[in-house]
């Protein structure tokens, strides 16, 4: 089975989002201070770009949580279709995990699906449907830290911002006393390091 993969740009305190997360900010206060690497206009160098192109490697199927997919909460009283317009960069199914059923929504090369029975069943049909081409976590936090737990992530990326957030949204909850990756590439730039993982 082709490796499952994990990308996640945090903050030197641990969060990938900020407090506050809300649909005028959505990766709450602060948040996109993270993400300064690989957005239009940085001023970004060769390893900045060299990491774009992990984040942005096509995948078989994504999994992401409902709270990455939009701001809608409770039941589906809008009609939302996500965050990335008409054409969302993922170009494969993705399986949201939510509470409330909805029926799929195909945008063009992406068809969202919605699991209501967890992040194991989301996980199963989207090792199905990619076949060879591997699946990717795609977040959010809850999202992460459910497949870490499940310990289903072969490659784990994390981009460091030298950024100090406060609070928000973590992906290794206190407590927790075992990361069971080692590193295997390191890049860095003025904006960020990144970090690539892989399961020992």
């Amino acid at each position: 089975m082709a490796d499952t993969t994990c990308h996640m740009s945090i903050s030197l305190d641990g969060y990938v989002a900020g407090p506050d997360q809300r649909r005028d900010q959505p990766l709450g206060r602060r948040g996109g201070e993270l993400h300064t690497w690989h957005m239009p206009g940085a001023d970004v160098g060769e390893a900045d770009r060299t990491a774009a192109g992990w984040l942005m490697r096509p995948r078989g199927a994504y999994v992401m949580g409902r709270n990455m997919f939009g701001p809608v909460r409770g039941e589906w009283d809008e009609d939302w279709q996500g965050w990335w317009g008409a054409e969302p960069p993922y170009h494969a199914p993705v399986f949201v995990l939510t509470h409330h059923p909805h029926d799929p929504i195909e945008l063009e090369g992406t068809t969202f699906h919605f699991v209501t029975d967890g992040f194991d069943a989301a996980y199963a049909q989207a090792v199905e449907a990619a076949g060879d081409a591997g699946v990717d976590i795609a977040g959010g936090a809850s999202t992460v830290r459910q497949a870490l737990a499940a310990g289903v992530v072969d490659e784990l990326t994390l981009d460091i911002a030298p950024v100090l957030l406060g609070s928000g949204e973590r992906i290794f909850e206190d407590g927790a006393e075992t990361f069971d990756f080692e590193p295997v590439e390191v890049l860095h730039s003025p904006l960020t390091t990144h970090v690539r993982y892989r399961r020992r």
